[in-house]
Formats: C-alpha cells, structure tokens, sequence
C-alpha cells in the first residue's frame, strides 16, 4: 500500500470534507484516473473513448503495483471518481495553497464627531496603511450623548475621509447609523497584476 497506508484512517484530519483513500473508499465501482489525469479502463488502456470504471479492487491493485495511493477525488459522481496520486504530497500541496491565500481582515477605526487635527491625521495614515496592506477597514463615528443631534458633522468627517483616502481604496458600506454609531465600511482598490 502506498505513503498513506501507515495512515490508521486513511483520511484528511480535521473539517467535514473527509477524503476518502485506498481501503476506506465505500463504492463497488469507481472511475478510475491515473497519475498523468488519464482516464483508464479495466484492462489498462488510457483512451478517451473508453469510460475508464472498473472495481475499487482492481483499482486498488493498480494503485499498489505503481506504489501510490488510490483517492476518491469526486465523492458524488457517479460512479465515484478515484485518481492515483501520493496522498502525502497531496495533502503537503494542499496546506501550501492554504498558506498562500491572503486572508482580507476587517480592522476599525473609531473616531468621535469632535476628534481633533493631529488625531485625525493619525487615524488617517493607519487607514492608508490597513488599505496598502489589503486589508478592509470599518470606519466608526461614535456619539455620546447630544452630539447625536449633530449628525450631519459625522456625515462631513467620513466624506473628508473618502475625499483623503482617493484612489488607495474605495467605500464598500456607504455611512449609516446603527445605534449611537456610523458605520463605513472602506476596501482596498486591487490591483491587477
């Protein structure tokens, strides 16, 4: 059996998209692909015109004689789709994709009607910085008390803000009120590479 009969279960760990391999695959009949993508018949020959389904025990058998795994990699065909790989490089390539994708963040940044020059600068250059760095940011305008009445001075900061923020990134959530609250809700431009 190959590298992934030391496997007690023979499955990914962990999620609910469980792979099925070697021994642990349920179905009778399954359409066979082998390590290039070929489809294969029973007999061993890759032609397109052929259907390539064959016994999960001759498939088996196929797998161990070229000393791969045999991995069930479209559990709702019909018949179920069964490809030869490593099973252990499978899944190492698998996590690397994982690591390779850039998870967006929602970061936010509070400000009050009344926030002053110097503190709305600052908050200015961490929005650009969370923008560069990809990541979406939730702009919130708090009010305390009365300065709910006041509105439409929260309503002037968030367009200065989008005015300042230019082509860096673009509103996503237009401002509305939840609460004692506005909300903006601001994503970075991409950029095609």
């Amino acid at each position: 059996m190959g590298p992934a009969g030391n496997n007690s279960q023979g499955r990914q760990k962990g999620g609910n998209n469980k792979i099925r391999v070697n021994r642990f695959i349920t179905a009778r009949q399954v359409r066979l692909v082998d390590p290039e993508g070929l489809l294969v018949d029973e007999t061993g020959n890759a032609d397109a015109e052929l259907i390539g389904i064959m016994s999960r025990d001759d498939a088996l058998r196929k797998a161990e004689a070229l000393d791969l795994d045999l991995v069930e990699v479209s559990p709702n065909a019909k018949p179920p789709v069964v490809r030869i790989m490593d099973y252990g490089k499978f899944l190492f390539d698998e996590k690397k994709k994982r690591k390779k994708q850039k998870i967006v963040k929602l970061k936010e940044i509070k400000f009050r009607p009344v926030t002053e020059e110097g503190d709305y600068q600052v908050k200015l250059r961490n929005l650009m910085s969370f923008l560069a760095s990809g990541d979406k940011v939730k702009v919130t305008i708090r009010f305390r008390g009365r300065e709910i009445t006041h509105q439409q001075i929260g309503m002037e900061l968030l367009k200065r803000l989008v005015a300042e923020i230019g082509d860096t990134g673009n509103v996503e959530q237009m401002p509305k009120l939840e609460g004692r609250q506005l909300i903006m809700i601001v994503a970075p431009i991409k950029k095609n590479n």
